[in-house]
């Protein structure tokens, strides 16, 4: 497998190598340019193809999800998307809305060089960005919030650490874009976009699709600088060694697919909309009751960003393909040991990965492969509902839409 990663490791590799250079040899605006050029291949590869949703045989499965009341209000998320878009100026209003079938949804990367659409934090007056984190608190659990602000602030550490470079890196460099008018019955939703931070918020009515979502961080905790002692992803890192750890010496045969890690594992990351992912480790229909238990704990603890109320939904979703719910696992299982796990069904797919270094490599030379301080972690909701689209479909099958 490592060999036919080889050259999409090297030419990443290569890639952010001139990234690195030209970041710190040129002003932001030059930088925003040479990032615009950067990013024109791999949208256009992105979107080559209609998006079908991510499945386990090239063929989404029909029937999962329906358009339904569930009880849990989102006027909260609307009002609080009515509030930042009137405190925008014109002109950023206007680079910041998008329709709500636009393929804005589907353009987003974790990497730093990639060029986002919408208007910058690093752009927003004081009170701008109280209405940006008014619209990510309202969105979001405590839990949510918190996690998306230190993943913000562990990218200033990383311009820290990177000879203060805040042009390629920094606490500000996120992007928030809207999608359709913030409505009580019409499908509309937001975006942030920015280097280890995505969340795309889809709504309808009073449901919720708060995927594709991708947390992670390099490094994970701050050893130093202005926010030392900032730490995320830590709970999910060691809730995942004790699932594996909770299965019997027979079980875990069928969970580990291989138990050593040379490179990076994630594959539903950008632009992977239509990856073919099989099934594949143990099935929860084979664990008895606490591990299945365990099981849907370890999922909760991603799903918990959202609000609770909307969790909840999400979770009975979730416990209901429960024993169609496979859990694998590639590397090792010691306590310092660096791994990749996902929990893979017809209605979630969460992966968490240690990841090789990148931004942090020049501060571990003898380095050889993934480490526990660059962590990558995706939510996705497969067969065709990641961003809400099969939602979307459903309500334009009722309700024409002239761009259908």
């Amino acid at each position: 497998m490592l060999k036919h990663r080889l050259p999409l490791i090297l030419g990443a590799t290569t890639l952010l190598g001139v990234a690195i250079a030209f970041s710190q040899q040129r002003t932001p605006a030059d930088w925003a340019e040479r990032r615009k050029q950067m990013s024109i291949p791999h949208d256009e590869k992105g979107l080559a193809e209609p998006f079908r949703g991510v499945t386990a045989k090239g063929t989404p499965e029909k029937g999962l999800f329906a358009i339904k009341s569930t009880g849990v209000s989102t006027a909260p998320v609307r009002k609080a998307a009515e509030a930042f878009l009137a405190a925008l100026k014109p002109e950023q209003k206007a680079k910041t809305k998008f329709p709500i079938d636009s393929d804005e949804w589907r353009k987003w990367m974790n990497q730093d060089f990639y060029y986002r659409q919408g208007v910058g934090f690093d752009e927003m007056t004081d009170t701008q960005r109280e209405a940006a984190f008014g619209l990510l608190k309202a969105s979001l659990s405590a839990k949510g919030l918190q996690l998306s602000r230190d993943i913000m602030k562990l990218n200033y550490t990383l311009g820290e650490l990177n000879k203060n470079d805040m042009v390629r890196y920094g606490e500000w460099l996120y992007w928030i874009t809207v999608m359709g008018e913030p409505s009580a019955d019409k499908p509309w939703g937001w975006q942030i976009d920015g280097h280890h931070l995505i969340i795309n918020y889809f709504v309808l009515g009073d449901q919720v699709v708060m995927t594709p979502t991708f947390m992670g961080s390099e490094p994970v905790i701050a050893t130093s600088g202005k926010y030392k002692g900032t730490s995320i992803l830590q709970e999910e890192q060691k809730a995942g060694l004790g699932m594996i750890r909770a299965l019997s010496a027979e079980q875990q045969k069928m969970a580990i697919l291989t138990p050593t890690k040379p490179g990076n594992n994630n594959v539903g990351e950008a632009f992977k909309d239509n990856v073919v992912l099989d099934y594949a480790g143990m099935r929860g229909k084979a664990m008895n009751g606490e591990q299945k238990k365990q099981l849907l704990a370890l999922a909760g603890l991603y799903i918990a960003n959202m609000p609770a109320g909307h969790a909840k939904v999400r979770m009975a979703e979730i416990a209901q393909h429960l024993d169609d719910t496979w859990f694998a696992w590639i590397g090792g299982t010691e306590d310092k040991s660096v791994f990749y796990y996902r929990i893979h069904s017809p209605v979630v797919l969460i992966e968490f990965d240690h990841q090789n270094p990148v931004g942090i490599r020049h501060l571990m030379p003898n380095s050889r492969g993934p480490v526990e301080e660059h962590i990558h972690t995706v939510v996705r909701t497969p067969n065709g509902n990641d961003y809400g689209k099969d939602l979307l479909r459903q309500h334009y099958e009722k309700h024409p839409h002239p761009h259908q």
